[in-house]
């Protein structure tokens, strides 16, 4: 009994000294792991947010398209098409570069980290994301601000015009403001806050799109001679409805992986609050839109609550990290009232935005910016300069660009060419052969 005692005695110090001796590696073995893990599920999780995101490009094409003449819908879809691919290249080659061009340009107002995606410094890493996950991300955002732009000039503006604006945008402009903000600028060491892009994204879009449809002018028909305007509804609601709905899909992309991580630095899983918080604006955005122009116009208004729902989601997109659920309703409901009155007062201004995409983008990514401050607790001054400067800088840019455009006389397509559609005009093709050839026989 007593050698069977020491025997387990020796045994147990052997175990207690074997283990003591070990614990470090251990330790260390399941730190590395922990951290493998964790790299894994924020990287594959930026991933399918950045796959949302581009999504997006197909909800944006349908709602255009579907809130247009069918005469033009190659046209459009051909835009969103190269939104995307110019996009892409040159932010690759130098927009990601100069959005995050490194800790050397901080607080500055422009910089530029080198070509490619390689050339952004570690310490602008964002997080623990690999460089190519990060520009996937990025890229798609790039992506969607110059895309806002195509709805506003729809119907008017030369194919290669446009082509030469959207490599502007996404090359060259949105990577300067973004990096004011993400890429350690001055905005951002102004204290402003944007956490996924109500200002930068959207505002810099809907104020370029505006910057667009003021010199372009509006299209042949859209108003009277006194003024009054003249509705020019779209060949395909069910397309713009789909349209819709695929972007608030892409929205959990969009808002949830702004995140960069599916748990937040201080162990807390802002990702279900910031989802929770983008449907609950939406939503409440296309409700009281309804409301809204029912009581102007005396009847419901479906692209109304189309457009009072992307206002819902455009507005909350600055904040939806800050806000409480209650607040994310009012700020989705008041972004319903701004879209629908911002409508009307283009049509007051006698501005031809076909699709509302200053209303939706413009207006209501600058009220994001405010009610991250009324609502959100960020810094009033900073709030309220970012919320002025973005959407300036925007409109100005695009101003001169487009002002460019039409002195050199490719901005705007001729009258008859207009009025046979830019499907046949710039393309010679159509979208509806077979719908052409039923309505004939």
């Amino acid at each position: 009994m007593k050698r069977s005692t020491l025997t387990s005695g020796a045994l147990s110090v052997g175990a207690f000294l074997a283990l003591a001796l070990l614990s470090p590696p251990l330790q260390a073995a399941e730190a590395t792991a922990d951290a493998v893990n964790a790299y894994a599920i924020d990287n594959f999780f930026i991933f399918i947010c950045a796959v949302l995101v581009l999504f997006m490009q197909a909800g944006f094409a349908l709602v255009e398209t579907g809130l247009n003449s069918a005469k033009n819908t190659v046209n459009i879809l051909f835009k969103n098409l190269m939104d995307l691919s110019i996009g892409a290249i040159l932010f690759y080659f130098v927009g990601y570069g100069i959005m995050y061009p490194g800790e050397a340009f901080s607080g500055g107002f422009f910089g530029f980290g080198g070509f490619g995606i390689g050339s952004v410094a570690p310490e602008t890493a964002a997080g623990n994301l690999h460089p190519a996950v990060d520009f996937l991300f990025q890229v798609a955002f790039a992506a969607t601000a110059a895309t806002i732009v195509s709805g506003a000039v729809a119907g008017r503006m030369q194919f290669k015009s446009y082509l030469i604006y959207s490599a502007v945008i996404s090359g060259l402009v949105y990577p300067i403001s973004g990096f004011w903000q993400w890429g350690g600028g001055w905005l951002s060491a102004l204290g402003f806050h944007d956490f996924a892009g109500s200002l930068l994204v959207h505002a810099l879009g809907g104020f370029a799109g505006l910057a667009g449809a003021i010199v372009l002018g509006p299209r042949i028909g859209r108003f009277n001679a006194d003024g009054t305007p003249n509705a020019m509804p779209g060949h395909n609601l069910a397309l713009s409805t789909l349209g819709v709905f695929i972007l608030l899909i892409g929205w959990y992309g969009f808002n949830p992986g702004s995140q960069l991580a599916v748990v937040g630095a201080d162990n807390t899983n802002a990702v279900m609050l910031i989802a929770a918080n983008t449907t609950l604006a939406a939503t409440a955005g296309a409700v009281v839109a309804m409301f809204f122009a029912w009581a102007l116009f005396k009847k419901p208004d479906l692209t109304m609550g189309l457009n009072g729902m992307l206002a819902g989601l455009v507005a909350i997109t600055a904040n939806c990290d800050a806000v409480t659920y209650d607040e994310s309703l009012i700020i989705g409901a008041v972004g319903g009232i701004l879209v629908v009155a911002g409508i009307k007062l283009l049509d007051v201004l006698k501005i031809d935005d076909p699709v509302g995409a200053w209303p939706v983008h413009g207006l209501n990514g600058v009220w994001g910016g405010v009610a991250a401050w009324i609502f959100g607790g960020q810094p009033m001054v900073a709030q309220l300069v970012g919320s002025i400067a973005i959407p300036l800088w925007g409109f100005a840019t695009m101003l001169v660009l487009f002002f460019i455009l039409k002195a050199m006389g490719v901005l705007r397509v001729s009258r008859d060419d207009e009025m046979k559609g830019l499907d046949i005009s710039e393309h010679e093709e159509e979208a509806y052969y077979g719908f052409q050839i039923f309505t004939t026989q």
